[in-house]
């Protein structure tokens, strides 16, 4: 259970350069300077968890982030647990399933004001599990400036 307000918040995790990925969060809104967050994650159910070895910390010392160097992850989705502890008692723990992959590489946006057309290209990013560029799925923002 843990205290309310001690979890994570915006946790996310991004994989780029191929075999890198580094994850970051927001500390707990009740969450005390002497608050401490280890993040755990696994590519399957049937593996065992593997700690954090290189963290990022805040102005506190406080664990808000992580580097991993050599992922692979073989699934859809890899498996993330942040848990931890203040002054001895058990924060409230976060459990994400959750991937977000660099951005595809190469875009190029050519529009044409005569028809008010844009045409938008890219490329998949470069991953070491995603086989099928049809396995990605993108979002386009546009926004008028």
């Amino acid at each position: 259970a843990g205290m309310n307000g001690t979890a994570i918040e915006n946790f996310v995790c991004v994989i780029f350069n191929v075999s890198f990925m580094n994850c970051t969060w927001h500390v707990g809104r009740t969450a005390s300077g002497d608050t401490q967050y280890f993040l755990y994650w696994k590519n399957s159910r049937k593996e065992d968890f593997t700690g954090c070895q290189n963290y990022i910390r805040d102005n506190y010392g406080r664990h808000t982030g992580c580097r991993f160097q050599n992922v692979t992850i073989e699934n859809k989705k890899a498996h993330f647990l942040v848990n931890g502890s203040r002054n001895g008692q058990n924060i409230q723990p976060y459990e994400e399933k959750i991937k977000k992959l660099t951005p595809p590489l190469n875009v190029t946006v050519n529009c044409t004001e005569a028809s008010h057309h844009c045409e938008i290209r890219w490329q998949p990013p470069r991953t070491s599990h995603v086989k099928k560029p049809s396995c990605f799925k993108y979002e386009v923002v546009i926004e008028n400036k």
